[in-house]
């Protein structure tokens, strides 16, 4: 059995204080060794570009990002989205924002080009703050410390995920 094809898609903007956290967990991840099997991308807010990246076949995408859930700031969520919504699905007419990224609008917009998603896992992160009207460079402190939680969960999430054992017993899409 061939080892899974893993896709790491950090989003966040770095203009929105918190929401950077997808950038920032990616740049801690670049000093680091991972797995041949992984791919990392800093996509920031390019959406349309991890759109066109999704149909390239993942067996596993993981999309690291604020997320927001009213709990603790800092605290560190996996989620795996049922992706069987996406075909229930019918946005039409939303179209991505190139000064933004909607997780949901792309993995729409991947879905209506005919990619057929196999996994999904989100590495999210409680915000603290987005910096207000006015924006705001960089992580709270808070957010910041949670970074090296991240990083460190991904990578047991990667070797777990190529363990096969685990990946053979995870159901197909």
């Amino acid at each position: 059995m061939n080892k899974p094809r893993i896709l790491i898609a950090c989003i966040g903007n770095i203009f929105h204080g918190d929401d950077a956290f997808g950038v920032e967990v990616a740049r801690a991840l670049t000093e680091r060794k991972l797995r041949d099997e992984v791919k990392l991308v800093d996509y920031g807010i390019r959406g349309l570009d991890l759109a066109y990246a999704l149909m390239d076949g993942y067996e596993v995408t993981i999309f690291v990002d604020a997320a927001q859930k009213d709990e603790q700031p800092g605290t560190l969520y996996v989620i795996e989205p049922d992706l069987k919504e996406l075909e229930n699905q019918t946005q039409q007419g939303e179209m991505i924002d190139s000064h933004g990224m909607n997780p949901m609008q792309v993995l729409n917009m991947a879905h209506s080009m005919g990619t057929e998603f196999k996994r999904l896992l989100v590495v999210g992160c409680e915000p603290e703050t987005f910096g207000g009207d006015e924006g705001q460079m960089g992580l709270s402190e808070t957010v910041q410390s949670a970074v090296p939680r991240a990083v460190e969960l991904i990578e047991s999430l990667i070797d777990k995920i190529l363990d096969e054992k685990y990946f053979q017993s995870v159901p197909a899409g």
